[in-house]
């Protein structure tokens, strides 16, 4: 327990308030005039009466351990909400909080942007017949939980890779539902202090690795090997469960975006990440998936619980949306093989669709169909006219997916697609360096392309160095690179026992493309907004000219450094690179947020950056330290 920090018992929170108060409100600009008269005067009176309260019951009284809610209102005078995230920047140091409070016990698992709490107290009008309530709805910034997610009693430092595939700490996400609910499709199993996953799966009750081999065999793929010669490395399993299915595929060199809804069975990707696994929580509802067009050789199915044939098969459209040109779709469902009248009447309904999207049946086994997509647009302009789903308008960009509703219509291959008769993507492994011919899409050259990755190995050489004895084998397994750019620094952890997370800006969706095209996996996303995960999901975060970058676009850096502090382990690490104001304004946070410096040195500006040449950067290695409550200690005492 010696490097266990202990922080103050929790501040409680009020749910039905319209600020919850207790945690650190972050929202510059937001308030004005007599509204913020107003809100100030309730404000005082509430916490007045809370505190009141709590004194006589003998609680920790809310204004001592969340005053900084207070200071963000201008009670105490330390900081005016007008102020700019851009104006403080190297500004002075009492706009600083020296401590931030800790979350309520009931956030210890909080998704801000798939909160159901939210959806609730603001009465949002959603359509659930189309899992409208399982996308993203993110709180304003006047209802963020701007506090420090607390680890549940009794959090233990996860099992290290490769044993965490099959087994995890039940203390850390314990929730065991699901394997009374699973027991006899062998999803998991509760054994002592831990969780354990046998491989099973709803389909494949024996385990996914006999199942992934008997695919690969219908496929008639050289030794039974999914990934088919380095051609499939790239997965889409959509209803993943526990992720067992991308757990096992990644003994093949084949990774997996593993996609479930935070639903009934809400804990299944936070299971699939704390094993190791990639996994993201998404959902096909109304709006595209954040990955762009064609980035995926194989999309996957097992009894994923999906209405295919709904809205005339915009899901399935998605699916073709994603695939790339030869692209595979397992559906192992009852549809594919029983006998009764309604499952034989989706499985007529479904092969029409299917025939007239110009996919064909590549194997059909069992309880398993697999079609296989055209190599080319041939098909689609040979269809009778007014046929449905109808080809996309010429206009109509498949790349774009932030906010984008679904189309029920085909996407059509580009003109460079069409006539290479496929991605023209290298094998795997070649596929990671090799520049893949959308590079001309952003303007990239091959020789950019090969700069940009001699630069990012000696950069991630250089970070591993500085982090010496602190990384020994299986600290680091999930990582993020919070701005990707063409994914060169994940190709530069090749050799390391990792996966990485590559997350683009919204406007840039075209480099996850490439990132895709390179054999790697990642998301669109927008960090003046919380990302689609769980709590302590990640051990290493790269930021990469983000904290700049969500300064230009008048984001708040202190809700970032809140956010990246809630999905990121205890023990885990954070690579600022940024401009040297930027890595120091964020250092002077490091205290309140229970972070501590590892090194932070200089960056030659000879060395290829891309950004503002004329401003020296740094780069500042942190690490979070392991704080529990008092009431986790006593559990683990």
């Amino acid at each position: 327990m010696a490097d266990v920090l202990q922080v103050p018992q929790r501040v409680n929170h009020v749910s039905d308030m319209l600020i919850p108060l207790g945690c650190l409100v972050s929202s510059h600009k937001f308030l004005t005039g007599v509204i913020e008269v107003i809100l100030k005067k309730v404000i005082f009176f509430a916490v007045a009466s809370m505190a009141r309260g709590r004194a006589d019951s003998g609680e920790s009284s809310i204004v001592e351990y969340g005053d900084k809610s207070l200071r963000q209102f201008g009670l105490k005078g330390e900081r005016d909400v007008s102020e700019s995230s851009s104006t403080l920047i190297g500004g002075e140091d009492s706009a600083i909080p020296k401590t931030i409070p800790v979350c309520d016990d009931r956030l210890s698992e909080l998704i801000p942007c798939l909160d159901r709490n939210l959806i609730y107290q603001t009465r949002l009008k959603l359509d659930l017949a189309v899992m409208e309530h399982y996308e993203r709805h993110c709180p304003v910034p006047e209802r963020r939980y701007n506090c420090l997610i607390p680890p549940p009693p009794g959090y233990k430092i996860p099992i290290s890779w490769p044993k965490s595939r099959d087994q995890v700490w039940k203390a850390n996400i314990p929730h065991t539902h699901l394997a009374t609910e699973k027991s006899d499709q062998n999803w998991m199993v509760v054994k002592g202090e831990k969780i354990v996953f046998p491989g099973g799966g709803t389909h494949f009750h024996y385990g996914a690795d006999k199942y992934i081999a008997s695919i690969a065999n219908m496929l008639n793929f050289p030794n039974n090997n999914i990934n088919n010669e380095g051609r499939v490395r790239s997965v889409l399993d959509v209803g993943c469960g526990v992720a067992s299915f991308g757990g096992y595929l990644l003994s093949s060199d084949v990774i997996t975006m593993s996609l479930a809804p935070n639903d009934v069975h809400q804990n299944q990707i936070q299971f699939a990440l704390e094993r190791g696994i990639p996994a993201y929580l998404g959902v096909l509802g109304t709006l595209r998936l954040p990955y762009p067009s064609r980035s995926f050789e194989f999309a996957h199915c097992s009894r994923c619980r999906i209405d295919w044939l709904q809205r005339d098969g915009i899901l399935l459209l998605e699916l073709d949306r994603l695939l790339r040109p030869g692209g595979y779709f397992a559906y192992s469902s009852p549809e594919a093989y029983a006998k009764d009248e309604e499952d034989r009447r989706i499985w007529r309904e479904m092969s029409a669709l299917v025939e007239r999207m110009c996919w064909k049946i590549a194997a059909k086994r069992d309880q398993t169909v697999i079609w296989v997509k055209p190599l080319t647009n041939s098909c689609y302009l040979k269809r009778m006219p007014g046929t449905l789903p109808p080809l996309c308008r010429s206009d109509d960009d498949p790349d774009a997916v932030s906010g984008v509703k679904m189309k029920a219509c085909i996407s059509r291959y580009s003109d460079q697609m069409n006539k290479a008769k496929g991605s023209g993507l290298a094998p795997w492994p070649a596929r990671l360096t090799t520049p893949p011919p959308r590079l001309a899409e952003i303007h990239y050259s091959t020789k950019m392309f090969e700069k940009d990755l001699e630069v990012w190995q000696e950069r991630v050489d250089n970070y591993w160095s500085k982090l010496g004895s602190k990384i020994k084998a299986g600290t680091i397994r999930n990582v993020m690179d919070m701005r990707a750019n063409i994914g060169s620094f994940a190709a530069a952890l090749k050799d390391k026992d990792v996966w990485v997370m590559n997350v683009v800006p919204q406007n840039e969706p075209k480099s996850l493309a490439i990132i895709y095209d390179r054999g790697l996996i990642g998301a669109v996303h927008n960090w003046c907004e919380a990302f689609s995960t769980y709590p302590r999901t990640y051990d290493l975060l790269h930021a990469w000219t983000v904290f700049s970058d969500i300064i230009k676009k008048e984001c708040s850096p202190e809700d970032l450094l809140i956010e990246m502090d809630r999905i990121l382990r205890p023990k885990g690490f954070i690579i600022v690179y940024d401009k040297r104001s930027v890595v120091e304004y964020v250092r002077k946070y490091l205290p309140a947020l229970h972070w501590e410096v590892l090194t932070i040195y200089d960056i030659d500006q000879g060395k290829g950056d891309d950004d503002d040449e004329e401003d020296d950067h740094a780069v500042l290695i942190i690490q979070k330290k392991m704080w529990l409550t008092s009431d986790s200690i006593q559990v683990l005492e």
